[in-house]
């Protein structure tokens, strides 16, 4: 598992409140698929209280995708909409909690404007 995929889950759980989360409540989960190996993020989302853990546990809506694409999401340097539309990544369940999550994803490393500067928001 990339350091930029790490660093994005840990930075969002103990981030715990995101206002920018804050009208929505949910769980997703991110399945990062390498080989037969396959890694679970989990991440409940309560009224904008985000919690992070590593379990693979249900969750209503489940977020699929190679180790190597989340690298490139969490560091800007791709867009989640566009992935999905390729077919590099899959969403099933309640694909309104993903659009509510992309909020929090950093936009594009030439991006002005307050999503390139998420990373140092507490």
């Amino acid at each position: 598992m990339g350091d930029a995929t790490m660093r994005f889950f840990e930075d969002l759980d103990r981030r715990g409140y995101d206002p920018l989360l804050a009208k929505s409540s949910g769980a997703l989960r991110f399945d990062l698929h390498e080989g037969p190996q396959t890694t679970h993020w989990l991440v409940r989302i309560d009224r904008g209280e985000v919690r992070v853990s590593q379990q693979d546990m249900a969750a209503d809506t489940v977020v699929g995708a190679s180790p190597a694409l989340f690298e490139d999401l969490v560091s800007g340097r791709e867009n989640g909409l566009s992935a999905l539309l390729r077919g590099d990544m899959t969403v099933t369940g309640d694909a309104r909690l993903v659009v509510q999550m992309e909020r929090i994803f950093p936009g594009p490393p030439q991006a002005e404007g307050p999503r390139r500067h998420r990373k140092g928001v507490r």
